[in-house]
């Protein structure tokens, strides 16, 4: 093999690992997100100038105000229970230490104090950084596409309370 097809194949098999370990970094993510684990979360992000972009939440610019709500509205309240789904990955590696990424999220929040369900779907947008060999993300935005929340009353009946978009008071405050 000649020195250029095995530097080619050294990319490619580099981009491969990079892809991988940033899939795997979304996922450690959502899973620090259901299972409540603030210093997980925290760890997926750059330490200095993370930004933060959600619809329905203010915009975070590092990484510890966005630890310290999530932390407020799941961690501190049992009767939030999250599901996080990411599907359809598209990374793209622009850099030795830099790339960026779009995943579809399916989020279901089931809130047992207030006997509410939210389901909701979207589409995040990312930029990751590698530093000390390791990918975290610079920035994340999370655009929200379909969004129904419903209520159950004491005899299991459902009445629906949003459909398309959050009741006007939100459904953060009720988290």
């Amino acid at each position: 093999m000649s020195e250029a097809a095995l530097a080619d194949l050294q990319q490619r098999l580099q981009r491969l690992e990079d892809i991988q370990a940033i899939q795997a970094l979304k996922a450690q993510y959502l899973r620090a997100c259901d299972r409540k684990q603030a210093d997980a979360m925290r760890r997926c992000f750059v330490a200095h100038g993370a930004v933060i972009e959600a619809d329905g939440f203010p915009l975070f610019t590092d990484r510890e105000d966005w630890v310290a709500t999530f932390t407020r509205l799941a961690v501190e309240n049992p009767a939030i229970q999250d599901m996080h789904h990411g599907h359809n990955p598209q990374i793209s590696i622009t850099g030795p230490d830099s790339a960026t990424g779009l995943w579809d999220l399916e989020f279901c929040q089931i809130n047992v104090k207030e006997r509410t369900i939210v389901q909701l779907s979207g589409q995040y947008t990312d930029e990751y950084e590698r530093a000390n060999g390791r990918w975290q993300i610079r920035s994340m935005r999370f655009q929200r596409g379909s969004f129904v929340m419903r209520q159950i009353d004491e005899h299991g009946f459902e009445k629906l309370l949003a459909l398309g978009q959050p009741p006007a008071s939100g459904f953060i405050e009720n988290s």
